[in-house]
């Protein structure tokens, strides 16, 4: 996901996303602390993904 992406999107839809990713990198924790996990470059992808989100967040809520 490229911040590019993010650029049209809602607040709402943002919000929603965010919950999506902060969900997903639960699971991978998860998986990680029970050896699951083969990839382990998706945590640092989906921490990334949450940033930026986090960027597009505050530019839509600063107007």
């Amino acid at each position: 996901m490229k911040y590019i992406d993010l650029e049209g999107k809602s607040e709402a839809e943002l919000v929603k996303m965010l919950k999506e990713k902060k969900l997903e990198l639960f699971t991978l924790k998860a998986k990680l602390r029970t050896m699951q996990l083969t990839n382990t470059s998706e945590l640092r992808v989906a921490k990334k993904d949450i940033a930026r989100i986090n960027t597009a967040l505050s530019a839509v809520r600063k107007g």
